[in-house]
């Protein structure tokens, strides 16, 4: 059985709720990443967030980033994956809340993150197609 574990790119990186996005820019440009997840003050995750968001939900908007938190940027709830979990739970995960991006927990702690580079290293040609089929055919992602 292949897991999240198996497939995730390791090394990945919180960036606390309380750092601005300027710092959150810099952190995925240092780690050449697009997306990073948000945690709160006990280490929990409370969001994700990308080089989009911080484009469209903030710079287009007229706001400095060196003003804005990325823990402000954070909505909804956040999704997840325990590294013991079958990649086709990756995929549901993925597919149900048509996300590209999944943080990979074990023992209460960032492991790892899952995007579709992962899953097109890793996972056989027709099961990407059917995954990706589903997540664009429904319309934006997150």
């Amino acid at each position: 059985m292949t897991t999240a574990g198996d497939i995730m790119h390791r090394g990945a990186q919180w960036i606390p709720a309380h750092e601005t996005l300027d710092r959150a820019a810099q952190l995925m440009r240092e780690l050449n990443v697009g997306a990073l997840p948000i945690s709160d003050a006990d280490e929990r995750l409370c969001g994700i967030l990308t080089d989009r968001d911080i484009v469209v939900g903030c710079v287009a908007l007229g706001h400095d980033p060196s003003r804005v938190t990325a823990g402000e940027m954070a909505k909804g709830t956040p999704r997840w994956i325990d590294a013991e979990a079958d990649v086709g739970q990756v995929l549901e995960e993925m597919t149900e809340h048509q996300i590209r991006r999944l943080p990979v927990i074990a023992d209460k702690r960032l492991v790892g993150m899952i995007s579709e580079a992962d899953l097109a290293r890793h996972l056989p040609e027709h099961q990407i197609a059917s995954w990706a089929g589903r997540v664009y055919a429904q319309g934006p992602a997150r």
